[in-house]
């Protein structure tokens, strides 16, 4: 079984996670609806946009967890929900792996697929925060694809994944209990490797009886910032 989603928030910033997460919030203006990810990274980037709005910049927030939702209320910065305001003009987020070329993603490291996916589809422009070291040239190279299923019969929906050829493996909070989502959903770790063709594999997990969600985010990201030892460096679709 695997360790909880959230354990890397336990440790201290990576410095180039930091820089990019700073950049992303720079793409910000007055009056625009912003998507609040989840997760380690989208955590430095509320942070960073938090020291904005103290600034002055004037934006509404739409959380897409309740780790999210409190820190950014904690921090200043208002929130709403999609049902008052359903598009979105940029939504600032993490990913586990992007694809170089493609800008293709496997999210999910902070547990929320489902949410992040909403949100990401109801947004005009998904900026994506990331250290250098997420750049790959196949998706599956390094990360696994969180998919969040239901929790009834999950163990029918776990056997179905791996016949696609997968292990997956049901993620578990720090005390040893399943993780569950936001949603009151599981999550199934399943790793792939080397993915050939992302787009196949996103349509046979929607085929998946019990799959909520999954991590692959497919032609969605517009522009990935990146957090290098060179400073930061942009990749535009």
């Amino acid at each position: 079984m695997s360790t909880a989603a959230n354990d890397a928030e336990q440790t201290a910033p990576d410095p180039l996670k930091q820089i990019a997460a700073e950049g992303a919030a720079t793409e910000l203006r007055d009056g625009m609806i912003v998507g609040l990810g989840s997760g380690s990274t989208a955590k430095l980037a509320v942070n960073a946009i938090a020291k904005r709005v103290k600034d002055g910049l004037k934006i509404v927030g739409i959380p897409t967890s309740e780790r999210t939702s409190d820190q950014a209320r904690k921090l200043g910065i208002e929130l709403s929900t999609l049902g008052e305001h359903p598009s979105i003009d940029v939504t600032i987020d993490g990913a586990d792996e992007v694809e170089r070329g493609t800008l293709n993603l496997i999210k999910g490291g902070g547990g929320n697929q489902l949410r992040e996916k909403i949100v990401a589809a109801a947004t005009r422009r998904l900026v994506i925060v990331v250290d250098e070291s997420k750049l790959v040239d196949h998706l599956g190279e390094h990360a696994k694809v969180p998919v969040e299923v239901a929790q009834f019969g999950w163990q029918a929906t776990a056997l179905a994944l791996a016949r696609l050829h997968c292990t997956p493996i049901l993620r578990t909070a720090s005390d040893g209990k399943p993780f569950i989502t936001d949603g009151g959903n599981y999550i199934l770790d399943c790793a792939f490797g080397r993915i050939a063709s992302p787009e196949s594999l996103q349509h046979e997990l929607d085929s998946v009886v019990g799959v909520l969600e999954h991590g692959l985010f497919i032609g969605m990201a517009s522009l990935i910032v990146v957090g290098t030892r060179q400073g930061v460096k942009l990749l535009a679709r």
